[in-house]
């Protein structure tokens, strides 16, 4: 199981936390509402939409959020006016980072990822500097019981590059260019969405010194629990010991 998908995991474990938070409201609003402008507003014919009402619904987010949301996306009402950023950076020992953000207020959002690099020993970088040791890709986790072998030969006809059992979690990897097929197709054939977003994927992963991998997994949670922080990847190998050690 990648590093990657170790974290993922652990985040997972801990969105009951999170999810206390009024904040997560506000991220959880914004994917709901660019779902809706991308995709429009009726969740039966946005498989991308009803993923992000599900996320909402189990953070237990008020029912006319979620349609204020939805009517934001859709231009029914003002306010859904955001932009879409992406940051690169380096953490402690040079460890490679993507950060993309969502948000009503650039100079805000710059702030927040600025004071988090700088907290934890990083910086960031000039466009390019990192994103060549990443490689963007459809990721895909299923809900419920699933027959493996059923997936599998699905997500192959519809174009996925693979299809992984890791660690009980079933995960379908698509180049960026199929993975609207590969949703729609999986949608369609009746399969429920755990997660279902284009996700960066680091080349090779790096293994730096159990203190300043450390470090570095305290950046990345700083960087997650920023307002207009969608999606943070790395480099940096986690393995199980590093995972023990952060969760102690």
């Amino acid at each position: 199981m990648s590093g990657h998908s170790k974290w993922s995991t652990i985040k997972r474990k801990k969105g009951a936390e999170d999810a206390k938070r009024a904040k997560i409201f506000t991220r959880l609003g914004r994917d709901i509402m660019i779902a809706a402008r991308e995709g429009g507003g009726d969740e039966s014919a946005n498989p991308k939409l009803k993923l992000a009402i599900a996320k909402g619904r189990a953070a237990n987010m008020p029912k006319e959020n979620i349609e204020r949301a939805i009517k934001k996306g859709t231009g029914e009402i003002a306010g859904g006016e955001v932009v879409e950023m992406l940051y690169e950076g380096y953490g402690p020992e040079g460890v490679a980072y993507i950060v993309e953000i969502l948000t009503d207020n650039k100079n805000r959002a710059l702030a927040e990822i600025k004071h988090a690099f700088s907290k934890y020993a990083g910086s960031l970088a000039t466009n390019g500097a990192v994103m060549w040791q990443f490689d963007q890709k459809g990721f895909i986790t299923l809900k419920g019981e699933v027959d493996f072998d059923d997936l599998f030969m699905e997500a192959a006809e519809a174009g996925a590059d693979d299809v992984l059992d890791e660690d009980g979690v079933i995960a379908v990897y698509t180049a960026r260019d199929n993975f609207a097929a590969v949703e729609a197709a999986l949608s369609a054939a009746g399969y429920e969405f755990a997660d279902c977003e284009l996700r960066w994927f680091p080349q090779n992963e790096v293994q730096v010194p159990t203190g300043k991998a450390l470090q570095n997994m305290r950046l990345m949670e700083q960087l997650e629990e920023a307002d207009d922080v969608q999606t943070v990847a790395s480099n940096l190998n986690i393995t199980d010991e590093l995972l023990a050690a952060f969760s102690a």
